[in-house]
């Protein structure tokens, strides 16, 4: 076997503390990782504290740094545990349009009552198509119509860069928008 057992190193320092972050070959041609923190003394030696996991734990030490480092990302906003950060965030999910009453879910509504049933802010919600994790495609049409005081005449003038001001509104759902606008000034000619 070589002396030098080290595949790829990482490491990193604070003040008299070092961290060592090894990726090694074991005796037996297994392969581990090595933690290694040296804390200079004030005698000028060195205390070493190693934790060695090997290949067959590895799959649950990522799993659990993944959750950890998630946990960590999201520390103080409510959240128990990485299951409860996801339940929480699909239930967020379901209160978009998805988790509306079916009846009232803008296309359900359109193939059910016709288009003349359908109010400005539906409409446009249907032209967006959907929203952001954290608002809803008829949220958004609220907003953007909100922004012309519920003017469909100014929606008109907004524009690509008008339109592309509001989060979630890329140029494909402003492109959408526009089009529509524009075949409604078409069919106004005719």
């Amino acid at each position: 076997m070589k002396k030098h057992n080290i595949l790829v190193s990482e490491s990193f320092s604070r003040g008299r503390r070092r961290y060592f972050l090894d990726y090694k070959v074991a005796k037996n041609e297994s392969n581990y990782i090595c933690f290694t923190r040296s804390d200079a003394q004030q005698d000028g030696t060195y205390s070493m504290e190693r934790l060695r996991v090997f290949e067959e734990d590895f799959e649950m030490l990522i799993g659990s740094f993944s959750s950890l480092m998630t946990m960590a990302a999201h520390y103080g906003q409510g959240y128990e545990s990485v299951q409860n950060m996801r339940l929480l965030n699909q239930q967020k999910q379901q209160r978009g349009i998805k988790g509306m009453e079916v009846e009232l879910r803008p296309r359900e509504k359109m193939m059910e009552n016709g288009p003349c049933a359908m109010t400005d802010t539906e409409l446009l919600a249907m032209l967006i198509g959907s929203g952001t994790p954290n608002e809803s495609a008829i949220d958004l049409a609220y907003r953007i119509l909100a922004s012309v005081e519920g003017n469909l005449l100014q929606l008109c003038f907004l524009g690509f860069p008008g339109l592309c001001r509001f989060a979630g509104m890329g140029i494909a759902k402003s492109s959408s928008i526009m089009a529509a606008v524009e075949l409604g000034r078409r069919l106004g000619r005719c």
